[in-house]
């Protein structure tokens, strides 16, 4: 067994305790133990990173095998939910990301290692690129799991179930975070598609071209959800079946394919 499948495998025990101790007090009286999820969290994460470590870099190259970025993706996100969480009530976010982490750090032990997908052009347009299209996949999918928690708020209000977002945060508090969140994911997606028309080729080739088509929909889509809010006010199930739209079209169009050759066609 190699390093990174044992950093995996202790990863994986560490999110399973924080996402256990996260669910078993959920609507406790006194809520969940923050002090003590969050240790086992950023435990789990330093193992996870130690992970992504031993299999993203490849010699002088990183393997941007599906695989290796999912556990990266979900890495950032667990990063990025556990620093809000220092400030805001996310108790609802805690066990989803830690538990999907947590999972896909088990299955990473099991699934074989891929080698054909190196990111091996160094230009500085190819890596901005990449690191914005990257960086506005994690906000965006935090995007959604905030309008799932708007949701999930807004449905317990209206059946007056107070006890359910005892520990929550305020609705409106939650919803102006999802839109700011929205925006800034957007705003990235934008500036990784212009700087690939501008100065990258091959974004309507044939090989790429359902990818570049998928991604201007998920940005047209969630540009539609930020403007139907401030102009006419959308908010609820709505926003939050868009924003499940664009995440699942911005997800075909990064991993659709790429799951295909990877897994499928071998």
């Amino acid at each position: 067994m190699s390093f990174s499948d044992i950093f995996s495998l202790i990863a994986f025990l560490a999110y399973t305790v924080a996402t256990s101790a996260m669910l078993l007090r959920l609507f406790h009286p006194k809520g969940p133990n923050l002090v003590f999820v969050l240790f086992f969290g950023c435990l789990a994460m330093v193992l996870h990173t130690l992970s992504n470590a031993q299999f993203l870099v490849a010699q002088a190259d990183i393997n941007f095998a599906l695989p290796n970025v999912i556990s990266l993706v979900s890495l950032i996100i667990c990063l990025s939910i556990s620093a809000f969480a220092l400030r805001f009530k996310v108790n609802l976010l805690l066990p989803v990301i830690y538990g999907f982490a947590g999972i896909w750090q088990l299955l990473m032990v099991f699934i074989p290692s891929v080698e054909q997908a190196p990111l091996i052009n160094h230009e500085f347009s190819v890596i901005s690129h990449v690191t914005l299209a990257l960086l506005s996949y994690c906000i965006l999918i935090i995007a959604t799991l905030y309008a799932f928690q708007v949701a999930y708020i807004n449905v317990k209000l209206k059946t007056k179930n107070l006890t359910a977002v005892s520990h929550l945060p305020p609705l409106m508090q939650v919803e102006g975070q999802l839109f700011l969140i929205l925006a800034l994911g957007t705003s990235f997606l934008l500036l990784s598609q212009v700087i690939g028309f501008l100065f990258l080729d091959g974004m309507i080739s044939k090989e790429n071209l359902h990818k570049t088509v998928l991604s201007i929909l998920a940005f047209l889509v969630y540009s539609t959800t930020l403007w139907g809010h401030y102009k006419k006010g959308w908010r609820g199930h709505r926003v939050l079946i868009l924003t499940i739209s664009g995440s699942s079209l911005l997800t075909l169009a990064y991993f659709g394919s790429r799951f295909v050759k990877e897994f499928i066609l071998l």
